[in-house]
Protein backbone atom coordinates (compact mmCIF):
# COMPACT_ATOMS: atom_id res chain seq x y z
CA UNK A 1 0.00 0.00 0.00
CA UNK A 2 2.76 2.58 0.81
CA UNK A 3 4.65 1.91 -1.99
CA UNK A 4 1.43 2.17 -4.41
CA UNK A 5 1.22 5.36 -2.75
CA UNK A 6 5.33 6.55 -3.21
CA UNK A 7 4.54 4.99 -6.35
CA UNK A 8 1.28 7.26 -7.79
CA UNK A 9 3.15 10.59 -5.77
CA UNK A 10 6.06 10.25 -7.99
CA UNK A 11 4.21 10.69 -11.07
CA UNK A 12 1.94 13.05 -9.92
CA UNK A 13 5.06 15.09 -9.23
CA UNK A 14 5.82 15.05 -12.86
CA UNK A 15 4.44 17.40 -15.51
CA UNK A 16 4.34 14.17 -18.16
CA UNK A 17 3.04 11.54 -15.19
CA UNK A 18 0.44 14.62 -14.09
CA UNK A 19 -1.02 14.96 -17.50
CA UNK A 20 -1.34 11.22 -17.71
CA UNK A 21 -3.21 10.86 -14.86
CA UNK A 22 -5.75 13.69 -15.71
CA UNK A 23 -6.57 12.47 -18.97
CA UNK A 24 -6.87 9.25 -17.22
CA UNK A 25 -9.57 10.74 -15.48
CA UNK A 26 -11.21 13.38 -17.81
CA UNK A 27 -12.01 10.39 -20.38
CA UNK A 28 -12.68 7.79 -17.63
CA UNK A 29 -15.06 10.31 -15.95
CA UNK A 30 -16.48 10.66 -19.91
CA UNK A 31 -16.73 7.16 -20.02
CA UNK A 32 -18.80 6.72 -16.87
CA UNK A 33 -21.25 9.70 -17.16
CA UNK A 34 -21.75 8.97 -20.94
CA UNK A 35 -22.99 5.32 -19.66
CA UNK A 36 -25.30 6.93 -16.28
CA UNK A 37 -26.65 10.23 -18.67
CA UNK A 38 -28.06 7.12 -20.93
CA UNK A 39 -29.85 5.23 -18.06
CA UNK A 40 -33.49 5.24 -16.68
CA UNK A 41 -33.56 7.15 -13.72
CA UNK A 42 -33.36 10.84 -12.28
CA UNK A 43 -30.22 10.07 -9.96
CA UNK A 44 -28.26 8.09 -12.51
CA UNK A 45 -28.91 10.99 -14.93
CA UNK A 46 -27.45 13.46 -12.88
CA UNK A 47 -24.90 12.02 -11.24
CA UNK A 48 -24.14 11.05 -15.19
CA UNK A 49 -24.27 14.92 -16.01
CA UNK A 50 -22.16 15.85 -12.99
CA UNK A 51 -19.22 13.69 -14.07
CA UNK A 52 -19.37 14.76 -17.65
CA UNK A 53 -19.14 18.39 -16.02
CA UNK A 54 -16.28 17.36 -14.28
CA UNK A 55 -14.70 15.38 -17.49
CA UNK A 56 -14.97 18.87 -19.60
CA UNK A 57 -13.17 20.83 -16.43
CA UNK A 58 -9.90 18.76 -16.26
CA UNK A 59 -9.87 18.80 -20.50
CA UNK A 60 -10.35 22.41 -19.89
CA UNK A 61 -7.63 22.44 -17.63
CA UNK A 62 -5.21 20.25 -19.72
CA UNK A 63 -5.53 22.94 -22.49
CA UNK A 64 -4.74 25.54 -20.04
CA UNK A 65 -1.76 23.77 -19.37
CA UNK A 66 -0.76 22.96 -22.79
CA UNK A 67 0.47 26.67 -22.93
CA UNK A 68 3.53 26.08 -21.64
CA UNK A 69 4.13 22.84 -23.98
CA UNK A 70 5.77 25.47 -26.91
CA UNK A 71 9.25 25.47 -25.83
CA UNK A 72 9.54 21.87 -25.19
CA UNK A 73 8.24 21.11 -28.29
CA UNK A 74 10.53 23.52 -30.08
CA UNK A 75 13.63 22.10 -28.50
CA UNK A 76 12.66 18.46 -28.88
CA UNK A 77 12.10 19.23 -32.73
CA UNK A 78 15.37 21.19 -32.96
CA UNK A 79 17.22 18.34 -31.27
CA UNK A 80 15.96 15.90 -33.90
CA UNK A 81 16.21 18.26 -36.85
CA UNK A 82 16.61 16.45 -39.76
CA UNK A 83 16.68 13.12 -38.21
CA UNK A 84 20.21 12.70 -39.64
CA UNK A 85 20.73 10.02 -36.64
CA UNK A 86 18.17 7.74 -37.91
CA UNK A 87 19.09 5.14 -40.66
CA UNK A 88 16.04 4.52 -42.10
CA UNK A 89 14.76 7.49 -44.73
CA UNK A 90 11.05 6.49 -44.60
CA UNK A 91 11.11 6.64 -40.66
CA UNK A 92 13.07 9.53 -40.62
CA UNK A 93 10.54 12.04 -42.97
CA UNK A 94 7.77 10.84 -40.98
CA UNK A 95 9.38 11.63 -37.71
CA UNK A 96 9.86 15.18 -39.17
CA UNK A 97 6.69 15.56 -40.62
CA UNK A 98 5.35 14.38 -37.17
CA UNK A 99 7.26 17.00 -34.99
CA UNK A 100 6.10 19.87 -37.95
CA UNK A 101 2.53 18.92 -37.16
CA UNK A 102 2.83 18.71 -33.36
CA UNK A 103 4.49 22.29 -33.09
CA UNK A 104 1.74 23.90 -35.75
CA UNK A 105 -1.06 22.11 -33.15
CA UNK A 106 -0.33 24.37 -30.09
CA UNK A 107 -0.13 27.74 -31.54
CA UNK A 108 -3.51 26.81 -32.91
CA UNK A 109 -5.40 25.15 -29.73
CA UNK A 110 -4.02 28.65 -28.02
CA UNK A 111 -5.45 31.11 -30.27
CA UNK A 112 -8.59 28.52 -30.32
CA UNK A 113 -8.71 28.89 -26.19
CA UNK A 114 -7.66 32.82 -25.91
CA UNK A 115 -10.91 33.26 -28.23
CA UNK A 116 -12.93 31.18 -26.34
CA UNK A 117 -11.86 32.88 -23.25
CA UNK A 118 -12.47 36.57 -24.91
CA UNK A 119 -8.79 36.99 -24.41
CA UNK A 120 -8.23 38.10 -28.05
CA UNK A 121 -11.07 39.15 -30.94
CA UNK A 122 -11.56 36.32 -32.92
CA UNK A 123 -13.89 33.19 -33.79
CA UNK A 124 -12.79 30.03 -32.15
CA UNK A 125 -14.23 27.61 -34.83
CA UNK A 126 -11.64 27.46 -37.44
CA UNK A 127 -8.65 27.57 -34.70
CA UNK A 128 -10.25 24.29 -33.19
CA UNK A 129 -10.48 22.49 -36.32
CA UNK A 130 -7.33 23.40 -37.65
CA UNK A 131 -5.72 22.32 -34.35
CA UNK A 132 -8.13 18.83 -35.01
CA UNK A 133 -6.80 18.01 -38.50
CA UNK A 134 -3.09 18.69 -36.96
CA UNK A 135 -3.84 15.77 -34.37
CA UNK A 136 -5.51 14.15 -36.20
CA UNK A 137 -2.44 14.36 -38.91
CA UNK A 138 -0.06 13.64 -36.17
CA UNK A 139 -1.60 10.34 -34.88
CA UNK A 140 -1.46 9.50 -38.63
CA UNK A 141 2.00 9.78 -39.05
CA UNK A 142 2.67 8.33 -35.56
CA UNK A 143 0.71 4.97 -36.51
CA UNK A 144 3.09 4.66 -39.80
CA UNK A 145 5.87 5.40 -37.98
CA UNK A 146 5.21 2.67 -35.46
CA UNK A 147 4.04 0.34 -38.29
CA UNK A 148 7.89 1.25 -39.69
CA UNK A 149 9.42 0.62 -36.43
CA UNK A 150 7.99 -2.79 -36.35
CA UNK A 151 8.81 -3.73 -39.27
CA UNK A 152 12.44 -3.12 -38.48
CA UNK A 153 12.89 -4.40 -35.04
CA UNK A 154 10.84 -7.74 -36.50
CA UNK A 155 13.82 -8.00 -39.39
CA UNK A 156 16.30 -7.19 -36.43
CA UNK A 157 14.71 -10.53 -34.83
CA UNK A 158 14.68 -12.48 -37.57
CA UNK A 159 18.59 -11.84 -38.24
CA UNK A 160 19.49 -13.03 -34.52
CA UNK A 161 17.14 -16.05 -34.72
CA UNK A 162 19.43 -16.71 -37.55
CA UNK A 163 22.29 -16.51 -35.62
CA UNK A 164 23.96 -17.53 -32.03
CA UNK A 165 22.20 -18.48 -29.12
CA UNK A 166 24.62 -17.14 -26.52
CA UNK A 167 23.47 -15.67 -23.37
CA UNK A 168 23.63 -11.72 -24.87
CA UNK A 169 22.17 -12.24 -27.81
CA UNK A 170 18.97 -14.04 -26.42
CA UNK A 171 19.05 -10.59 -24.07
CA UNK A 172 19.07 -8.85 -27.03
CA UNK A 173 15.81 -10.57 -28.86
CA UNK A 174 14.51 -10.04 -25.14
CA UNK A 175 14.73 -6.65 -25.46
CA UNK A 176 13.42 -6.33 -29.49
CA UNK A 177 10.22 -8.15 -28.24
CA UNK A 178 9.37 -5.47 -25.95
CA UNK A 179 10.04 -2.81 -28.21
CA UNK A 180 7.79 -4.36 -30.31
CA UNK A 181 5.58 -4.65 -28.01
CA UNK A 182 5.66 -1.09 -26.92
CA UNK A 183 5.35 -0.19 -30.27
CA UNK A 184 1.92 -1.98 -30.75
CA UNK A 185 0.90 0.03 -27.81
CA UNK A 186 1.67 2.67 -28.99
CA UNK A 187 -0.80 2.04 -32.34
CA UNK A 188 -3.49 0.47 -30.72
CA UNK A 189 -3.64 4.23 -28.46
CA UNK A 190 -2.80 6.00 -31.74
CA UNK A 191 -5.93 4.53 -33.30
CA UNK A 192 -7.85 5.27 -30.06
CA UNK A 193 -6.87 8.67 -30.48
CA UNK A 194 -7.62 9.13 -33.95
CA UNK A 195 -11.41 7.90 -33.87
CA UNK A 196 -12.03 10.53 -31.35
CA UNK A 197 -10.35 13.16 -33.64
CA UNK A 198 -12.21 11.94 -36.30
CA UNK A 199 -15.69 12.57 -34.10
CA UNK A 200 -14.44 15.96 -33.95
CA UNK A 201 -14.28 16.90 -37.56
CA UNK A 202 -17.29 18.45 -39.04
CA UNK A 203 -20.27 16.92 -39.39
CA UNK A 204 -20.35 14.54 -43.01
CA UNK A 205 -16.35 13.43 -42.25
CA UNK A 206 -16.70 10.13 -41.82
CA UNK A 207 -18.07 9.39 -38.42
CA UNK A 208 -17.96 12.94 -37.47
CA UNK A 209 -20.26 13.86 -34.51
CA UNK A 210 -21.65 10.67 -34.34
CA UNK A 211 -20.22 8.95 -30.96
CA UNK A 212 -22.03 9.30 -27.83
CA UNK A 213 -20.19 10.14 -24.79
CA UNK A 214 -19.42 6.98 -23.35
CA UNK A 215 -17.85 5.77 -26.79
CA UNK A 216 -15.44 9.14 -26.52
CA UNK A 217 -14.71 8.35 -22.68
CA UNK A 218 -14.00 4.43 -23.72
CA UNK A 219 -11.38 5.41 -26.30
CA UNK A 220 -10.28 8.06 -24.67
CA UNK A 221 -9.49 5.83 -21.57
CA UNK A 222 -8.02 2.73 -23.25
CA UNK A 223 -5.49 5.78 -24.77
CA UNK A 224 -4.51 6.71 -21.48
CA UNK A 225 -4.65 3.26 -19.67
CA UNK A 226 -2.01 2.25 -22.58
CA UNK A 227 0.23 5.47 -22.07
CA UNK A 228 0.10 4.80 -17.81
CA UNK A 229 1.02 1.43 -19.02
CA UNK A 230 3.93 2.74 -20.73
CA UNK A 231 5.16 5.25 -18.60
CA UNK A 232 5.48 2.67 -15.68
CA UNK A 233 7.14 -0.13 -18.26
CA UNK A 234 9.55 3.23 -19.14
CA UNK A 235 10.44 4.02 -15.58
CA UNK A 236 10.88 0.37 -14.46
CA UNK A 237 13.58 -0.06 -17.28
CA UNK A 238 15.18 3.33 -16.17
CA UNK A 239 14.85 2.12 -12.63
Amino acid sequence: MQNSLLSLVNVLESYRGRDKVIRTLCYGSQLVGGVLSEKPGLSSAQLGKSLLLFSAQLSHCRTVLRLFDDLSMLTYSQSYGLGAGEEDSALRWTSVLNNVADQLYYPCEHIAWAADAKIISAKSDKWWLLSGILWGASLLLGIFRSMRVVMLLRKKLRKSTRGDSSEGTVASRSQLRRQVQGEVLSILSSMADLSNAIHWMPPGFLWAGRFPNWLVGLMGTMSSLIGLIQMGASQAVNA
